[in-house]
């Protein structure tokens, strides 16, 4: 294995990750709180029943990764790790939002980790807002500093 083989790859995965932050940032502010309320609004109203519209959204994200793997995995191309980078997020939005925040799984249920209380803090936040309009902290990953600070308080004082 050479140098080009080992680093391309985790670059290309690394940065996709990071891009879909903006990605889903952007989706969610633009998109999911515009034109495609339809599918979102239930995840704000928390109506009955464990699916919602929202979940819509799973496979809308998933068809460019699908894709990605479909046409680089042949060529062992560039496109494979994007791929792969796209579908991390995914699980990694599966785990931090559907199970971490919204707790529609059992697991993770409490925690001492200051920047996964802020992630918290900022989809409440978020959750605040029940219609389209008025919203705030669109991203799952990257939360405002103020809310780490205010976790990093919080478990201060908890320790007093």
């Amino acid at each position: 294995m050479d140098f080009v083989s080992v680093v391309l790859p985790f670059i290309a995965v690394l940065g996709t990750f990071v891009a879909m932050e903006g990605v889903a940032w952007l989706a969610h502010k633009y998109l999911m709180h515009g034109a495609m309320w339809y599918f979102h609004e239930d995840h704000h109203s928390h109506g009955p029943g464990f699916f919602e519209k929202n979940d819509a959204f799973f496979v809308i994200f998933a068809v460019p990764s699908a894709y990605c793997f479909i046409t680089g995995g042949a060529a062992a191309d560039v496109r494979l790790w994007i791929g792969v980078g796209i579908a991390l997020y995914g699980l990694a939005y599966f785990i931090v939002h559907d199970v971490f925040i919204h707790r529609r799984f059992k697991w993770f249920q409490r925690t001492n980790n200051a920047y996964l209380m802020a992630i918290r803090k900022a989809h409440k936040v978020h959750h605040k807002y029940l219609q389209k309009e008025g919203g705030e902290c669109f991203g799952m990953l990257f939360v405002p500093p103020r809310y780490i600070r205010e976790a990093r308080q919080s478990l201060r004082n908890k320790m007093k």
